[in-house]
């Protein structure tokens, strides 16, 4: 994977329309609830209204028409529980120094790893997969979130990028950047959860997705493109897109329902390289893997790119 750039300094996120805005999603832990992002953050804004985007045709058809969407989570895949898991730290969690390959586009750290801590794939995932680990310090509103992060014999870890979020804060990384992610984005706040889809109800905020060809630009929220194509037809890093507002969710399952009710109204960014289709979530034992495959019932041409600002390409 090409890590792209990432824009999280001072520069704080404009409103993308006149739609009301959603109120902020919530995380529920032993901790104490913590909301994730403010309200007014993109991956928690009412995009159903905006604009259909110009190249909204190019972009999909770069994707495949007929692809279907793929829910890249569930319970148990290959033997590992299926999606990207996340811990909740304490303030007695052992902070630990990373070393990164891209550390001049990582947020130094120290970094708040457990002992154990569930990591993308599980331990024995290859080194050279995402191994994602995501650490939510619910006391101090913060995201610490690591790529290709493996712990060396000496019991140290090394990692290909990690950025840190401020849970309360709009702010973008610094232009150019990267993070745990492709497109400089947070990873966690784009994931389909259980305890928020089946046990709530509800899905309050954009999802995360991939696709396998994009070019070399990004729309913000994002601040890094992952490619070296200038291809006009391929999506960007950051592009969003909306499940068509006339699609019928009826004949789904009741969690897959409310997945699909939450992409007509905040749709889904384009935040990596991946298999076209691929919506990310958390892993939980309890969801139904039976339900989810339903999804793939659902094609791109079901989709349209919105309109959230402009290619940034330099």
């Amino acid at each position: 994977m090409i890590r792209p750039t990432f824009l999280f300094a001072t520069v704080c996120i404009a409103v993308l329309g006149s739609t009301a805005l959603a109120q902020s999603p919530t995380l529920k832990t032993p901790r104490g609830t913590v909301a994730i992002f403010p309200a007014d953050n993109p991956w928690n804004q009412d995009v159903s209204k905006l604009p259909v985007h110009a190249s909204s045709p190019d972009y999909l058809n770069s994707m495949g028409l007929d692809t279907g969407l793929h829910a890249d989570f569930g319970t148990v895949y290959n033997g590992a529980p299926n999606g990207i898991p996340y811990n909740i730290i304490n303030p007695l969690t052992p902070r630990q120094t990373v070393t990164f390959e891209y550390a001049d586009e990582s947020d130094a750290g120290p970094y708040p790893i457990p002992l154990v801590p569930q990591i993308e794939g599980g331990p024995s995932a290859p080194v050279d997969s995402d191994r994602h680990i995501l650490l939510i310090d619910v006391e101090n509103k913060k995201l610490y979130e690591i790529y290709q992060a493996v712990r060396q014999p000496n019991g140290r870890w090394r990692a290909g990028s990690g950025a840190i979020f401020d849970l309360t804060s709009n702010k973008l990384r610094p232009a150019g950047w990267t993070s745990a992610d492709a497109a400089g984005l947070p990873v966690f706040p784009g994931l389909a959860r259980y305890d928020e889809i089946v046990e709530r109800n509800e899905l309050r905020h954009a999802l995360r997705f991939t696709v396998r060809k994009t070019q070399r630009a990004y729309i913000t929220p994002a601040t890094h493109w992952a490619s070296s194509s200038t291809d006009p037809k391929l999506p960007p890093m950051g592009l969003r897109i909306r499940l068509r507002a006339n699609f019928d969710v009826s004949k789904y399952p009741t969690s897959v329902r409310v997945i699909l009710t939450g992409l007509k109204t905040y749709g889904m960014l384009l935040a990596d390289n991946g298999s076209d289709g691929y919506i990310s979530g958390a892993p939980d034992p309890k969801w139904s893997d039976n339900d989810l495959s339903t999804l793939r019932n659902v094609k791109i041409r079901d989709f349209e790119a919105v309109q959230t600002g402009p290619l940034v390409t330099k």
